[in-house]
């Protein structure tokens, strides 16, 4: 075996700064990265502050002694091992007195040859952090700080087939899981994620008005989704998920219309349309693309309706460009335009998001800019890489909308060929290349949608865990897996490979559904075992108190009926705990595609068109 040590400044045995990122009144932000020269297997960490620090909430370590101004953490169970070469960043929250956050060292100290070694200061980027059916029992899971072995939750006992398959008498094809109850409760999800004054008819019943007065400088801005298991309304991934649901409302309305979920489905996405509408000021050349600030918000573990920080606006301008955000958000309304039209039968508000799609689309071509390098607010949590993919996905829309020619030859001239990473708010170039294929039928693009299909397909050059999941990266796999077998059933629609890319789809759907190492569902409220501790703060706060912690014992008091939590590691392991939000976070994005890709399979179904499921590998 080899050292258990980190070697992180091999010529210093001096502290390192730590990484203050954020502050205000009270608090503050900060990471530091643990560096592996060799393999570890246990680590611990000194932070020593210039002043006092009153608390430290911390994610990836826990707290083992301190005094006020030295603070010592360790790995948790589930980071203690960490590979030659492998970095580390941690991220934690600090609180004070005052408005000045301290300076502040660190040094790691080695699991096994209990010397130290000094750390480097690190930038990170921040995790943000459904009422259905009342018959489940309850279940319970194995108690933070134990690792899921075999049977992480234990309920009542699963077979081959442990959920609901679809009815023959139905009609169609057969289904192993009951894709349509899936879709239901994936829609109380957002229902769950609503901010702003609730209707009458919330579903929700630990939901209740939240972040009513947001507004900048008079101008409203309440409404709208919270982004994830925090409180911050991030218009990039919010904006993304919006035009995928819309695009699998559109796509495959009759899979809504078996799963009995139409008209929910269309209560469901006005709330993201209508917060838009807000968003854009054409008058004044402004859109504003976030509410919260991410420091301060991530500071506070607690429900929406107890929060009482400040939520700051940010906004992209002429002077602060950002295509970007600015054509996902084009891409929401020319979307929501077509849905609204023609599926959920409302063409006075689909007239409303058309007119504000075209000027929004204006001022996105002639604003092109990368939003993140001007909103630094955003930069540490939603950081974008780029912005032509979501710009020739705006066009695209578009031309779908108006048939305008002018937007489909924007469309083309601005299109990113190649293979994507994965689908997702920071790569729209699937959706793009599927649009365009959808309106010219050119071989580029469909050569495109098929290598990218493909990549995720075992053998294909992204890995697959030994019981299926197409495993793009360790943050959403089921993210990227569900959104993956989106694209394949939205190709699959389009003739491209249909048998093939059906099967692909099944294959991860079924394995966030049950067909994995735990015979459990990764959607919350599916079947009978499925996780407790989500990395939700509304979900994990009861009703009836105004305090709560991110380590409060037990389930969450509410059950976040549709989340999808991010998911196992490479090997399928997974650890049901609401401080590894890794793999327990849920967000608005996690969802889109994993939705609309149920619908596909229910549309698929409905119509005597799924092939046989693909046999479970575990």
């Amino acid at each position: 075996m080899l050292p258990l040590f980190l070697l992180v400044c091999v010529t210093t045995s001096l502290a390192a700064p730590v990484n203050i990122v954020n502050s205000w009144n009270g608090g503050f932000q900060g990471t530091f990265t643990v560096h592996a020269d060799h393999a570890v297997h246990g680590w611990k960490a000194h932070l020593t502050f210039d002043k006092p620090v009153d608390r430290l909430e911390i994610w990836k370590a826990t707290v083992v002694s301190h005094s006020p101004t030295e603070w010592i953490v360790e790995n948790m169970s589930w980071d203690a091992d960490l590979k030659a070469g492998e970095d580390l960043v941690i991220e934690f929250n600090g609180h004070m007195s005052g408005d000045q956050a301290p300076k502040a060292t660190y040094t790691i100290e080695g699991a096994g040859s209990g010397s130290g070694s000094s750390g480097t200061g690190g930038t990170g980027s921040g995790g943000s952090g459904g009422q259905g059916t009342a018959t489940q029992a309850p279940i319970q899971t194995q108690p933070p700080g134990n690792p899921v072995t075999s049977n992480p939750i234990t309920g009542n006992p699963v077979t081959g087939n442990p959920i609901t398959p679809g009815s023959s008498s139905t009609g169609g094809s057969s289904m192993k899981y009951d894709y349509g109850k899936a879709l239901g409760l994936s829609i109380l999800f957002y229902d769950a994620q609503r901010s702003g004054r609730l209707p009458a008819n919330n579903p929700i019943p630990w939901r209740g008005d939240s972040a009513v007065n947001d507004n900048d400088q008079g101008h409203d801005l309440s409404g709208g989704w919270y982004d994830a298991g925090d409180h911050v309304k991030f218009n990039l991934p919010i904006a993304f998920s919006t035009w995928v649901l819309e695009w699998g409302m559109l796509k495959f309305k009759d899979g809504y219309k078996a799963a009995g979920q139409l008209d929910m489905a269309c209560d469901m996405i006005k709330w993201p349309l209508e917060y838009f509408l807000k968003c854009w000021v054409p008058n004044k050349n402004t859109l504003y693309v976030q509410v919260g600030d991410g420091g301060r918000d991530h500071s506070y573990w607690g429900r929406p309706e107890n929060m009482n920080m400040p939520r700051p606006a940010y906004k992209v301008t002429p002077s602060c460009k950002g295509s970007d955000v600015a054509g996902d958000t084009v891409s929401a309304l020319a979307a929501g335009y077509l849905v609204f039209k023609d599926v959920c039968g409302d063409t006075t508000f689909a007239s409303k998001l058309l007119t504000a799609a075209k000027s929004l689309y204006t001022f996105t071509k002639n604003n092109r800019g990368i939003y993140t390098q001007c909103v630094n607010a955003a930069a540490q949590f939603y950081s974008s890489s780029g912005e032509k993919d979501e710009v020739a996905t705006a066009a695209a829309w578009m031309y779908k909308a108006t048939q305008e020619d002018k937007y489909l030859n924007d469309a083309k001239s601005l299109y990113p060929a190649g293979t994507p990473w994965g689908f997702a708010w920071n790569d729209a170039n699937s959706g793009a290349a599927l649009l365009l294929y959808e309106a010219t039928k050119d071989s580029t693009y469909k050569r495109d949608i098929e290598a990218f299909v493909k990549s995720y397909m075992p053998g294909g050059g992204i890995q697959t865990t030994p019981c299926g999941l197409a495993w793009r990266d360790q943050w959403g796999p089921n993210r990227y897996a569900g959104n993956a077998a989106f694209i394949a059933a939205m190709a699959a629609e389009e003739g491209i490979e249909p048998d093939s890319f059906k099967k692909f789809a099944m294959s991860q759907i079924n394995y966030l559904l049950g067909d994995n190492k735990y015979q459990m569902s990764y959607e919350i409220g599916f079947g009978n075992k499925y996780p407790q501790h989500p990395h939700h703060r509304g979900s994990s706060c009861r009703t009836s108190t105004t305090q709560c912690s991110i380590g409060d014992p037990g389930p969450n008091p509410n059950v976040l009926k549709g989340g999808l939590v991010g998911g196992p590691d490479n090997s399928d392991n997974y650890d049901d705990r609401r401080d590894d939000y890794v793999k327990n976070e849920v967000a608005c994005d996690y969802n889109a595609g994993f939705q609309s890709a149920l619908a596909g399979l229910r549309h698929f179904a409905a119509n005597n068109a799924l092939p046989p499921a693909p046999a479970a590998k575990c």
